[in-house]
């Protein structure tokens, strides 16, 4: 499986996945930390990739998503965005309406 085959797979099999420096419970940096604390807040599952694994899909996913930094956001396969943008959702409640509205999906 090359790596868009991998990363197409990921974003199939998790309405919510989260590509980030590190892990939830041990961020890598801050701009991953205060992502997974905004996605946390919501309230609902989501599945992270550690992207300090796998230098291939670390370069990778950008080259597929067109977004140079990390962490990356995608909801229902759709990328959302990082750091910025994903504070800015969280703060107008629209992220916690997003994942929820995915995570209904998953159970329908």
């Amino acid at each position: 499986m090359d790596i868009n085959e991998q990363i197409k797979s990921q974003l199939e099999e998790n309405p919510v996945i989260l590509y980030m420096k590190g892990t939830p419970q041990a961020p890598q940096c801050g701009f991953s930390a205060r992502t997974v604390q905004a996605v946390m807040a919501c309230g609902e599952r989501f599945a992270f990739v550690n992207i300090l694994d796998n230098q291939e899909l670390r370069e990778g996913l950008k080259a597929y998503s067109s977004w140079p930094t990390y962490p990356q956001l995608y909801v229902n396969g759709e990328l959302v965005g990082g750091c910025d943008i994903v504070l800015e959702l969280s703060e107008s409640g629209e992220l916690a309406e997003m994942i929820k509205s995915a995570a209904k999906q998953q159970e329908a």
